[in-house]
């Protein structure tokens, strides 16, 4: 009975990362340029991809014309991936990355959960020259 109760506690602990991991799966909004970002797992990782913003409202079709490798230009920014990050804790991910089309540029990214409504998202050209923002849970509209 004791070793019975042991393995539902320990797949029940295991089972809680990937679950509390799955509240970061939804819709996001950033808070420059009103964007949303669409987060989902992706194998162990997760991903996020552009949805919308006032710019992709106004030109559906906008490319990544400031990407700095010219064979990707003409990629849409409508969908585009634009981050993936490996869990390092239940509500923190890293070692990947995060794209930013208003620069071009992509750079070493990590994310934490600070509450159900609330990511906080860091990215770094190299550490200390970091940047961070909040992004907010967004219901999709």
């Amino acid at each position: 009975m004791m070793k019975r109760l042991l393995i539902v506690l320990g797949l029940a602990l295991g089972a809680a990362p990937v679950a509390h991991a799955a509240d970061v799966v939804g819709m996001w909004k950033t808070p420059v340029g009103g964007g949303l970002i669409r987060i989902e797992r992706c194998g162990e990782d997760i991903c996020g991809r552009s949805v919308s913003s006032p710019t992709l409202t106004a030109h559906p079709n906008v490319t990544d014309i400031r990407n700095r490798d010219p064979a990707l230009r003409g990629r849409p920014i409508k969908g585009l991936l634009i981050l993936k990050l490996h869990p390092l804790a239940a509500d923190h991910w890293g070692d990947g990355w995060i794209y930013n089309p208003r620069d071009g540029a992509t750079y070493k990214a990590e994310l934490r959960l600070d509450d159900p409504a609330r990511l906080k998202v860091t990215g770094c050209v190299v550490a200390p020259l970091c940047r961070s923002q909040t992004w907010t849970r967004s219901d999709g509209g």
